[in-house]
């Protein structure tokens, strides 16, 4: 059973008798004497994807569940859900729009570096890779200059995504974006 200092954001605990997914672990440290470091943990049901904020101590315990986590790639969006393949076994699992959240702005085609987290055998979650290399389909024209500036301009993506970019990049370029902050690393 994991204390909270030894939590990582992707593990699976137990929290009043059902699994939850840690998705944001933030530490405050004290600066008083005695006080000790508290981990503000926040974490989503499995199933309800209902979102629970929690602050432990570093040596208080959350039981963890027995999750798998296994490589997967992206086949396809059905219209309802999207289709994840088991890289070694082929087995095929859904997730809907609602259980994905804002992370099928970043799922792609031929998307690889994805990982699943699975519970009994069944698909609760994604990992998505750090980075991913996605198309720029709408923005304004570049500005001949601008690299000098850190301006920015907004940029559509393919997936719905929105993203800040400098004023210099153009509709059809390559550009690789966090997935954790969304924002703008390098062309691609």
């Amino acid at each position: 059973m994991p204390k909270a200092a030894e939590l990582k954001k992707g593990d699976v605990v137990e929290y009043k008798g059902a699994p939850h997914i840690i998705k944001h672990i933030d530490v405050k440290s004290p600066s008083s004497r005695g006080a000790s470091t508290l981990y503000k943990i926040r974490m989503n049901h499995v199933k309800t994807r209902q979102k629970i904020d929690l602050s432990l101590k570093g040596d208080e315990v959350l039981a963890e569940v027995d999750f798998e986590r296994r490589k997967m790639s992206y086949s396809y969006h059905d219209g309802e859900a999207f289709v994840f393949m088991d890289d070694e076994d082929y087995s095929q699992h859904l997730l809907s729009d609602e259980e994905l959240a804002d992370d099928r702005l970043y799922i792609v085609d031929n998307m690889e570096g994805i990982v699943g987290l699975l519970v009994e055998g069944g698909l609760i979650a994604v990992a998505l890779p750090q980075s991913v290399t996605m198309i720029i389909t709408e923005t304004s024209p570049g500005i001949k200059g601008a690299s000098a500036s850190a301006r920015t301009k907004p940029a559509t993506f393919a997936t719905g995504l929105v993203v800040q970019v400098p004023e210099y990049l153009e509709q059809g370029e390559r550009i690789k974006i966090n997935t954790e902050d969304g924002r703008f690393m390098s062309r691609a």
